[in-house]
């Protein structure tokens, strides 16, 4: 009886209707083990198939820490193929070769070049496959156990979630919630997924006791009886599986409170010969196939036969989707056969699995092959058959553009290598293991150091610097650099790069290191690949005349080699150091050129350099001022690492797209991508970055107390040995900046602004820096007059200006930083202008994309000079009512309140067309408007002098408790708290005479 998921059935079949009305539609349905997503799943597809809808099935495959690439993409293939027949070849046409990866029955795969990146064409045509097919008819695809998923087939869905727009394909996926840990690979590709609009998301909770009551009456036939049913109830916590195995079991005291006992009451009570199967297809992996079955329990058909009937009828097995095989009802039984069995019996059964592999290899897919006997040799402890078996597993896997699974296969490798008789490593060559990556000689046998180089290789693809930095570390103890400096070489730049990626330090030692080794060596790849690295460290961190002519060289020496993925990343770096060096557009154009050259198929570029083209692309036309090109090519990318399996490039184009969002005004949609950056990135530096980013924005909104939390937790991120490069810790300095003025505590404001300066910084930072000068300089001048500021306050408006002078200006947005700079300098320096306001604010409108939030502040700004200068009232009103406008929108409530608080005491009418609520000239004072009497400026100036109130009685003749009314009065009238905010005030909105520096 199905019971409990009514909401969610319902949902189901709506989602197949809009898809039937051609609306591709998916769907992720998450739950603990045992809560009934597989139960779930079968009811919605019998009710699809019953609707005339086709339907395949794949399941994610538990095969030891390897995985299986692509294991339910392929298994949905053959579903599909057996029950179209010519409809999908058809539907592959001009494709086969890519499709076969997945498919082997469409022909031959083709063997990519080293290094190549097909894995593009795979996800495309795969997707492409599936929209064909779903064109004329409903296509239901399921993907099960997504909590085993190897990292290529979370990425070929992503592609596949964001690449089908018309078609009538639903697709369900479902995971184990309570599997998921915090460092679970599946956590950031579900934290992606709900943030697509497309994505509906399904969590299934445990049942009511209504509801396990109806279950129960379903098994046995008859309602519970109230004390059964209490304890049920109570011990299954209204998990479906544990109701069924509790009542199924009798649900007597007698049975053991564990979970794995329990299930094995259930086994136990069936012939030997059953249980003897059932421990074989429980060693043999997620399902197993009928033939090999066969081949391992060395049994008569007839017997095998009678035990597998007697196990499907006692619901410990079922068949699996495409009839081939059996698979256990529920994972939970397996992983309670496994642990039932002994070490010695569990290497006896894999090692029969293995042998069976060996000589019947047909009886399973032929894509899963490799990494099957890989998994079971090494499973039944015979590291010399399990060696060669992982190298196999491991090329078949780097096929597939799997980095990451051919990272854990050859790390497995690495492991046995010891184990395995020098004669039988002998036999190995590095032609077949192995991307020849950096220098190998392919006559000779495969060493260990070839798998290291190998490995090295893997991590960095697949964006792994932890690893990569162990795998640096053991082969730079192994290696003699004198004998082969080359390879040592290459070892110490990509140590380098996970230095940097680590949050370690800044790399430059293990870039020296690497640079000394290859001086004086003829030219060779390994000798441009370390120009390269060193020409674009210097670009991030030190760019010059030198970082020219290492680029310059490495490009030559790329050229002279043939090394073409080299080539194109030291011209890349060239380009973004010609844009900073102020050949914009040509620089620019360049990036532009080497990045779309690097995507076009027959060139064999590196991934990882693919990814680091496309953020820097984006990220230069976001600080150059191109917003909205910016964002297109952020987005593009985002598509693009679908494509090309680049899940740790996401954060960083969100980053940049965050930033343009930022300073477009879409507040809301920016705190989004930063969000996803935060949740989605590990490495510490991009963390504490988001982080900052999250807290200025939370801040900005109202929300000091949580900014204050995110400027802690920024700063734990950065509490590293070196975090290497000014850039990234300008962020924490930016939010610890703002947060300090809205606490009132100039002293650190002046502090961290040094910390900002105090060290050279290269041109790319000129963006970020012309959006915090204003700042400072605002803070500065909203401090005017308040004593506390006083000491000081001269050094620090002079260390602005000098730092404000050296900055470059060659494009429009820095242009009009400036402009925005000068304005509050001068108000900071009690020179409040509504003209210069006014030139910033014609600059800012006049860009090629306006950054609203700072032309929101110059407006508040200029309304504020407007009025204290006497000027038009009108001009005033209409400025502030398109800043409030603004805030408004942004949510910026600290900017709203400062609006509306300055209207209101400049009785200004921000309604349409309205003049001024009491009908009074500017003429007459602001301080007038105010409400301020003659005596009450008065002693407004004394207050603003920092003067008691006794002082005040005295230099006024009056009695001291006079003077206290009439502070009393004035801050009223003000709206302020305390006499230094009333001294604040009066000297920012010139209601007294203010002495210039």
């Amino acid at each position: 009886m199905f019971v409990g998921r009514s909401g969610e059935l319902t949902a189901l079949r709506e989602g197949l209707t809009r898809a039937r009305r051609g609306e591709p539609q998916a769907y992720v349905v998450g739950g603990e083990a045992g809560v009934g997503k597989s139960r779930l799943l079968e009811e919605f597809t019998a009710h699809a198939r019953a609707a005339g809808v086709t339907t395949a099935v794949g399941g994610c495959v538990e095969l030891g820490a390897d995985g299986l690439p692509f294991a339910p993409v392929a298994a949905v293939l053959r579903s599909l193929h057996r029950q179209l027949g010519p409809a999908l070849p058809q539907a592959a046409a001009g494709q086969e070769d890519e499709l076969a990866r997945l498919l082997p029955e469409l022909g031959e795969a083709g063997h990519a070049p080293p290094g190549e990146v097909d894995r593009a064409l795979l996800f495309e045509f795969t997707t492409r496959l599936l929209e064909r097919l779903a064109a004329d008819r409903p296509l239901l695809v399921a993907v099960e156990d997504l909590h085993w998923s190897d990292r290529s087939t979370r990425e070929l869905l992503g592609y596949l979630f964001r690449s089908v727009h018309r078609s009538r394909l639903l697709v369900v996926v479902t995971y184990r919630t309570d599997d998921i840990h915090r460092r679970h690979p599946l956590r950031p590709f579900l934290a992606e997924l709900d943030r697509l609009r497309s994505v509906q998301r399904i969590e299934l909770a445990r049942l009511s006791r209504s509801e396990v009551s109806a279950q129960m009456a379903g098994i046995q036939g008859a309602p519970p009886e109230p004390a059964q049913l209490r304890s049920v109830f109570s011990r299954s916590e209204g998990n479906p599986f544990f109701v069924e195995e509790l009542t199924a079991g009798g649900s007597s005291g007698d049975i053991s409170d564990s979970l794995r006992d329990l299930l094995l009451v259930r086994m136990e009570a069936l012939p030997e010969d059953t249980q003897e199967i059932l421990r074989i297809v429980a060693e043999g992996g997620s399902s197993v196939e009928h033939a090999l079955l066969a081949e391992v329990a060395r049994c008569p058909e007839g017997e095998l036969l009678t035990a597998l009937r007697t196990a499907v009828g006692g619901n410990l097995l079922v068949p699996t989707d495409d009839g081939d095989g059996y698979r256990f009802r529920h994972a939970l039984m397996r992983e309670a056969v496994i642990d039932d069995l002994l070490p010695g019996e569990r290497a006896r059964l894999n090692r029969r699995y293995a042998e069976a592999l060996e000589e019947s290899g047909h009886v399973v897919p032929v894509h899963q092959l490799a990494a099957r006997k890989a998994s079971y040799w090494h499973l039944a402890g015979e590291p010399t058959r399990a060696l060669p078996a992982v190298l196999d597993a491991a090329v078949q896997a780097r096929r597939r553009y799997a980095f990451a699974e051919q990272l854990r296969l050859l790390e497995r490798a690495l492991e046995l290598w010891d184990g395995v008789p020098k004669e039988i490593r002998r036999e190995l060559r590095p032609v077949d293991h192995i991307e020849n990556f950096p220098v190998t000689d392919t006559e000779q046998p495969l060493r260990f150091r070839d798998l290291l180089a190998e490995a090295m290789h893997a991590a960095v693809q697949s964006g792994q610097p932890d690893r990569g930095w162990a795998i640096s570390k053991q082969a730079l103890r192994l290696l003699d650099e004198q004998e082969d400096p080359l390879r040592a070489a290459w070892f110490w730049v990509n140590r380098s790069r996970t230095r940097e990626q680590l949050g370690r330090g800044d790399g430059l030692e293990e870039l020296e290191r690497a640079r000394s080794l290859i001086a004086g060596l003829p030219p060779s790849i390994g000798h441009a690949h370390v120009l390269a690295s060193v020409a674009s460290w210097q670009n991030v961190n030190r760019p010059g005349p030198e970082s020219f002519g290492h680029a310059e060289r490495a490009v030559e020496m790329a050229r002279v080699t043939g090394a073409v993925a080299i080539e194109l990343h030291a011209r890349f770096t060239l380009a973004s150091l010609k844009a900073d060096s102020g050949d914009v557009d040509g620089g620019l154009a360049d990036m532009r050129a080497v990045r779309d050259q690097m995507l076009r198929r027959e060139l064999p570029p590196s991934i990882s350099g693919i990814g680091r083209a496309m953020v820097n692309f984006a990220g230069a036309l976001f600080r150059f001022g191109w917003l909205t090109e910016a964002c297109t090519a952020a987005e593009e990318g985002l598509e693009l690492c679908d494509r090309f399996g680049l899940s740790e490039t996401k954060p960083w184009l969100q980053s940049v797209r965050a930033g343009v969002l930022d300073l477009l005004g879409d507040w809301d949609a920016a705190e989004e991508a930063i969000q996803y950056c935060w949740q989605a990135v590990s490495e510490p530096r991009a963390r504490a970055a988001a982080r900052a980013r999250i807290g200025l924005m939370w801040l900005r909104r109202g929300d000091a107390d949580a900014a204050e939390r995110a400027l802690e937790e920024t700063r734990v991120l950065l509490d590293v040995p070196a975090v290497p490069a000014q850039q990234f810790r300008l962020p924490e300095i930016w939010l610890a900046i703002e947060l300090a003025a809205a606490r009132g505590r100039i002293t650190e404001v002046r502090e961290h602004f040094v910390r900002a300066t105090s060290e050279e910084f290269p041109p790319f930072m000129a963006a970020q820096l012309w959006q915090i000068l204003p700042v400072v300089a605002g803070i500065e001048a909203d401090a005017r007059g308040v004593p506390e500021a006083a000491e000081g306050r001269a050094e620090a408006l002079r260390r602005i200006r000098e730092v404000a002078g050296r900055m470059p200006t060659v494009v429009e947005p820095w242009a009009a930083g400036e402009l925005h700079w000068r304005a509050e300098q001068l108000r900071a320096e009690g020179r409040d202008s509504p003209e210069a306001w006014q030139r910033a604010i014609d600059a800012l409108v006049a860009l090629r994309d306006t950054p609203v939030p700072a032309l929101a502040w110059a407006r508040r700004r200029y309304a504020e000079a407007v009025v204290a200068s006497g000027g038009s009232r009108r001009s005033a009103e209409e400025a502030l009512r398109l800043a409030r406008a603004t805030a408004v929108r942004l949510r910026a409530k600290p900017l709203v309140e400062e609006i509306d608080q300055l209207a209101k005491r400049a009785r200004l009418d921000l309604g349409a067309g309205g003049s001024g609520r009491n009908g009074r000239d500017a003429e007459s004072g602001l301080a007038v408007s105010m409400g301020l009497t003659a005596r009450e400026r008065d002693v407004l100036a004394l207050v603003a002098a920092g003067r008691s109130n006794r002082q005040i009685a005295e230099a006024l003749y009056i009695a001291p408790k006079t003077a206290s009314v009439h502070v009393s009065n004035i801050l009223a009238k003000l709206e302020v708290s305390s006499r230094g905010e009333a001294a604040a005030l009066a000297h920012r909105l010139r209601l007294v005479p203010v002495a210039t520096d």
